[in-house]
């Protein structure tokens, strides 16, 4: 799995005029299933955004996780984090099926869940207006 996870102090999702999901302070997820991936690595997806200190601690270092914090997540899909850019034009191969990636972004939303984080999402496959005020800025690219 791919995810960019940004450090947010809001941020909200927006389909066909009407907000799908909001949060405050947390992380904005923005989440890709690859080809092969498997509900493996969407718990270690998880497991591991959970634990990120990235958060600021009472002397100012990134030092806290979003449990740490009671932060909120914003998951959305974003397939095109697949992208092959060895040409002008992206190629997704590499990106799971749909229905392979919708059961993995469920999926993972289940255990960011489980964990004790509170989640919104966008909606899987569709066009969304995500809106967010980055915090530091802080942003991070993660595979597994």
């Amino acid at each position: 799995m791919r995810a960019v996870v940004q450090r947010v102090s809001q941020a909200s999702v927006t389909v066909d005029g009407a907000v799908t999901g909001s949060i405050g302070p947390g992380l904005l997820i923005l989440i890709c299933a690859m080809a092969g991936d498997t509900e493996t690595q969407a718990e270690a997806m998880a497991a591991k955004i959970a634990k990120l200190r990235i958060f600021k601690d009472e002397a100012g270092k990134m030092n806290r996780s979003i449990l740490d914090i009671a932060g909120s997540a914003l998951i959305v899909s974003q397939f095109t984090l697949a992208a092959d850019l060895r040409g002008n034009r992206p190629g997704f191969s590499t990106a799971a099926a749909p229905a392979d990636g919708k059961r993995l972004y469920d999926h993972f939303t289940t255990r960011i869940k489980a964990l004790g984080i509170p989640a919104a999402n966008g909606i899987f496959g569709a066009n969304m207006a995500v809106s967010l005020t980055n915090d530091g800025p802080v942003t991070l690219c993660i595979d597994l």
